[in-house]
């Protein structure tokens, strides 16, 4: 209707103007209530006329206009002899009013508010205008505080029929979506308890869409998952094994596709359909017969895709509203457990990698040397921390006789697992080869021929600094994979020194040089990782070489031994990143003399043979001021 309303009767009123929200609409009923019990309405007409204010108020502010949320809505209840007669002016698009509405479904959420207002009232009329609509409801006193128990019975046995029809097929309804909604739960509560004792997620799947065929009396379903990690729907569990069929791709380039199960994955909603008449042989549904009809419901978490719930009939017929919400209730619960199981499984997984990895921590541990030998007047200290469980950086220190010994320290490329596995198996080698020869160069060389055909397999290498030290003959001989230079200190100087070499693994037949210098004494010697230097601070800074030049020119000369080099090494570091995580692992060896100094001058040289024999004598080694490199007088 769309003419102008007529105004209220006269009478005593009250008139409501609230904002459009729900709490201001039920505060806006409550107050109505009140008004119309103060004019002596008994609790059966107010509890029909709170009901019906109740369901008026709501419809104005549920469907309001977005650009009318902002207008208020105007409620108004007024109370003549005869009747009473209740308005609500909203802000929507307005309705079609029919002049008495069917029972409405009782399965559907929509209707039954206008179904109930229409039982309840005597007349009920909507005019609609530009901008604003009122729904008048208007409903005679048939019950007075005076009147006796016979003028109070219905005086139309035919509305009194028609409304018990009503009332009972409503009922009739209900108790039948009561008993659907029962079993469902029960459904939904044993599938999951079974989960729960088994964790068998495609044994929770099939029971839960087998319950469902019974529910809503289908005779086939198909579920397809997600993999985790992969862009396809793939077949989980189905009612009939004939009815498995290969992955579907979910290619964007698909959108438009013919595929009804992909149409619900990219679409996010349920697809309904019947085979009759579907032109493509494309479809994998055909498999379950050319008259089948049914449901596709996406299975989701929030916006992301989980899979696809296809069931139906093989001889069709449409679901109606309530089995359509059913497999709509089974395909979330069932998302949800799907995520859940998954959730679960990758968690258990984390929790068996990390003992594995605390148990392959412990054995790195062990294998770094719990004491280091002794040197004759010298003392040695070390430490390693791994950026993660297992690393790859380590460090070694091998006697080679009473007076001389190999000082190795290593860094594999990478993290975890592998690094630590290459850097064990390189420990064993080195510790087996210095057996036959005592040689850097000659050791790098043939830990490289060994290595090579394993490391290039997997894309990985290994930096090496192998120092031996001589104190008898009072050299060092040094030879490098790639790795930082060795920091050498004496009383005059504190410089790296740098010797060129190829990581092990990049090249099958590299071959390496050796750098031979005299001793200073009292001697001081770093060997360390790359994440020494590249220790990150606060300000996203570098420690740098120079930063550990500068640190070890001021700590080597007043340190009474190594492990106090050590813990202040390691303090350093810490401090330095301001208790940052490692981004790189950290390993490092020092070394330092204590003797008074006097030790014989010796001679340097570089050579690439390994089998090179005495180093003639020259004048004594020197550091340049103006370098950081060792320079040859």
């Amino acid at each position: 209707m769309n003419d102008a309303p007529l105004p209220a009767e006269r009478g005593v009123s009250n008139r409501v103007v609230f904002h459009c929200d729900l709490p201001a609409a039920r505060s806006a009923t409550r107050l109505l209530r009140a008004f119309l019990g103060e004019q002596g309405l008994d609790e059966h007409e107010l509890f029909q006329c709170e009901l019906c204010l109740a369901e008026a108020c709501n419809n104005a502010v549920q469907y309001a206009a977005d650009t009318a949320t902002s207008e208020p809505v105007v409620a108004e209840a007024t109370v003549h002899g005869t009747g009473i007669e209740l308005r609500v002016t909203d802000h929507t698009g307005g309705f079609e009013l029919h002049e008495r509405r069917a029972p409405v479904d009782p399965a559907r959420e929509s209707g039954r508010g206008l179904f109930l207002i229409q039982s309840y009232m005597d007349d009920v009329r909507y005019y609609r205008a530009v901008g604003r609509n009122t729904l008048v409801m208007r409903k005679s006193r048939r019950l007075q505080h005076h009147r006796s128990a016979l003028e109070t019975t219905v005086t139309s046995l035919e509305d009194a029929r028609r409304q018990l029809e009503s009332c009972q097929q409503t009922i009739s309804g209900m108790a039948r979506e009561l008993c659907v909604r029962s079993e469902t739960l029960a459904a939904i509560f044993r599938c999951s308890a079974e989960l729960g004792r088994t964790n068998d997620l495609e044994g929770f799947a099939q029971r839960l869409a087998t319950d469902l065929l019974h529910l809503t009396a289908a005779d086939w379903f198909i579920l397809r998952l997600v993999p985790a990690g992969d862009a396809q729907l793939a077949v989980f569990a189905v009612s009939d094994p004939a009815l498995r069929s290969a992955p579907l791709a979910l290619d964007p380039s698909l959108k438009t596709t013919p595929v009804l199960e992909l149409t619900a994955a990219f679409t996010r909603r349920a697809v309904e359909f019947e085979l009759t008449g579907q032109p493509t042989s494309a479809e994998p549904l055909r498999a379950v017969g050319p008259r089948a009809s049914g449901i596709i419901q996406p299975v989701l978490t929030g916006e992301k895709l989980v899979g696809t719930l296809a069931i139906g009939r093989r001889e069709g017929g449409a679901f109606s509203p309530l089995e359509a919400e059913l497999v709509r209730t089974f395909a979330e619960f069932l998302g949800v457990q799907v995520v859940n199981a998954r959730h679960l499984e990758e968690a258990v997984n984390a929790r068996l990698v990390a003992h594995e990895l605390g148990i392959a921590h412990g054995m790195q541990r062990a294998l770094l040397p719990r004491q280091l030998p002794r040197l004759p007047g010298c003392t040695l200290a070390a430490n390693w921390e791994s950026a993660r469980q297992v690393g790859g950086d380590f460090y070694d220190v091998i006697p080679i006789d009473a007076d001389t010994a190999l000082l190795v320290v290593a860094d594999v490329m990478g993290k975890g697992v592998p690094a630590a596995m290459f850097a064990t198996i390189m420990r064993s080698l080195l510790r087996a080869l210095v057996g036959r020869s005592r040689r850097p160069a000659q050791l790098l060389r043939r830990l490289n021929e060994l290595l090579y055909e394993e490391l290039s397999t997997v894309g990985m290498f290994v930096t090496v600094q192998l120092v031996v030290v001589d104190l008898r003959q009072r050299l060092l001989i040094a030879a490098s994979a790639g790795h930082c230079p060795v920091i050498v200190a004496s009383p005059e100087a504190v410089q790296p020194l740098r010797v060129a070499g190829t990581p092990l693994g990049i090249l099958p037949h590299a071959r390496y040089r050796e750098l031979t210098v005299p001793l200073a004494a009292p001697a001081g010697l770093l060997l360390y990782t790359d994440g020494v230097t590249e220790a990150q601070g606060a300000l996203d800074d570098f420690f740098g070489q120079e930063r550990l030049v500068d640190w070890c020119r001021e700590h080597f000369r007043r340190a009474p031994d190594a492990s106090v080099l050590r813990d202040e090494l390691t303090a350093e570091l810490k401090r330095f990143g301001g208790g940052r995580p490692l981004r790189d692992d950290q390993a490092f060896l020092c070394l330092l003399e204590q003797v008074p100094a006097g030790a014989p001058a010796a001679a340097t040289r570089t050579t690439g043979d390994f089998t090179a024999g005495p180093v003639p004598a020259r004048r004594p080694f020197t550091f340049s001021p103006a370098s950081s490199t060792p320079s040859f007088p």
